[in-house]
């Protein structure tokens, strides 16, 4: 393998021959051997920086300062990227100093030396086409890069939420199929009142939507991008009308209702954005690991807990104890809501870190929500196809647990009254009889009455039972 040299101001590299990067990110290969993450894996990243890009180039020439040639090679070039080529060309870790500027040098010289190619020349003759003078032609890394992580985050999200979609209409279906079966209700893991396992699931499926509103809200906030906003904010080096052009031409590239920030010097170090989504992640986090808990506890057993509900048996559970099946989906799915916590305190700090017109902390901001979405898209969907979809009531077993509940005597407090209640409740726990024995031999029901006020169909419903 042949080499070609390449220098910066800081002097020569040599680059190999095959190879569409340059000197600079070549210079941040050797510095930055953090997190073993490359933006090779970020594949929506290098789509983004590509949209930029060429909507950059197709501005540029628009307002004359780009050569239509050159232009017609970038635009090229970017076309390959979206494609899903030469991804493997990007080998700089995502945790970077810098505020992204080896990201943005890493796609600004592949564009360069792949347009190069298309143009007739060889790599790194950047008299023809040079990755700052024309492919980063109008911009800053400072505007560059942010507008490419929002419009690929935005994409991210899209996959996340159509994730949730499935998700929630596997709770419901279950909701639907439970939706007779009788159970007892609970709260701080004591007996409360009756409900159905249909109701338990359709509350699921509830909360699964209400965050998935939540995201499509937080997700709009992306479309403010600050193209045009060069170093801070000031549109130093680029022509005027240029935030307009280039931005109308991302909206013909992406279909994105893209739209350039009111303040553009705010908006080069705002990262409030960015806080919010991970504040809606991390709501869903901590209400999904919630539902596993749920799962884990509803399934426990399966002689000695609640065995209300089965989960479908995906592996042996021990290798001491012969026949043990654990809940491993709903375990996986905990650890990674756990994950997404504790990176909305990464993002936390990251944001709140920026200093006058920049912050320089989004490549960790950025790789802690691209990997959070990735690591919840894969957990909606395992939950749903390896536990959700396969879960099956134990109905004899909820019912008889509603039957010799002390819970069910709420149900007759509105006829005999709090006190009596309470009571017999007392002497069913101390006697080990059920609610209805107790009532009867006191004589404060008759049978009938008993019947009526502890049918299933007037125990699950906010209606008082009439005598």
């Amino acid at each position: 393998m042949g080499f070609r040299k390449e220098h910066d101001f800081l002097g020569e590299l040599e680059i190999p021959d095959d190879a569409y990067y340059g000197v600079q990110t070549m210079r941040a290969v050797e510095n930055f051997k953090i997190s073993d993450v490359v933006l090779s894996q970020c594949h929506g990243l290098i789509c983004a920086l590509a949209y930029v890009k060429k909507a950059a180039a197709l501005a540029n020439m628009d307002l004359g300062v780009l050569p239509m040639n050159i232009c017609k090679g970038i635009c090229a070039a970017c076309d390959e990227l979206i494609e899903g080529k030469l991804h493997d060309q990007f080998p700089v870790d995502c945790i970077q100093g810098g505020a992204g500027t080896s990201t943005n040098m890493n796609a600004n010289e592949v564009i360069a030396n792949r347009a190069l190619e298309i143009m007739g020349h060889n790599k790194g003759e950047y008299e023809y086409c040079h990755p700052n003078n024309h492919v980063n032609c109008s911009q800053s890394t400072n505007d560059a890069y942010p507008t490419a992580f929002r419009l690929a985050l935005h994409i991210e999200l899209e996959q996340l939420i159509s994730r949730m979609l499935r998700l929630q209409r596997s709770f419901a279906a279950k909701a639907v199929e439970f939706a007779d079966v009788v159970k007892m209700g609970r709260t701080q893991l004591q007996d409360a009142v009756p409900m159905t396992l249909g109701q338990e699931f359709g509350a699921y499926a509830t909360t699964v939507g209400e965050d998935i509103h939540r995201l499509r809200e937080a997700q709009l906030l992306l479309l403010e991008i600050n193209m045009g906003a060069t170093a801070i904010g000031t549109g130093i080096n680029a022509p005027a009308d240029y935030p307009r052009v280039v931005c109308n031409h991302l909206h013909n590239l992406t279909g994105l209702d893209v739209r350039i920030s009111e303040n553009l010097i705010e908006a080069t170090w705002d990262n409030g954005c960015y806080v919010q989504i991970s504040g809606v992640l991390k709501r869903f986090a901590v209400k999904l690991s919630k539902i596993c808990n749920d799962l884990r506890l509803l399934s426990s057993g399966p002689r000695t807990g609640f065995n209300e509900i089965n989960l479908p048996q995906m592996q042996p559970g021990s290798s001491i104890m012969p026949g043990k099946v654990n809940p491993v989906i709903p375990e996986v799915v905990n650890q990674v809501c756990f994950d997404v916590i504790g990176k909305d305190i990464t993002i936390t700090m990251a944001a709140e870190a920026g200093q006058l017109e920049l912050n320089v902390m989004e490549p960790i901001i950025a790789l802690s929500l691209f990997s959070g979405v990735w690591r919840l898209c894969n957990a909606c969907d395992t939950l749903r196809s390896k536990c959700v979809d396969g879960i099956s009531a134990n109905r004899e077993r909820c019912y008889d647990l509603v039957i010799h509940s002390v819970g069910i005597v709420t149900n007759l407090v509105p006829v005999i009254g709090y006190e009596k209640s309470a009571a017999a409740a007392k002497e069913a726990l101390q006697t080990g009889r059920s609610i209805a024995a107790v009532v009867l031999e006191q004589g404060l029901l008759t049978q009938e009455q008993l019947d009526r006020l502890l049918a299933p169909e007037n125990m699950i419903r906010p209606a008082r039972a009439a005598l």
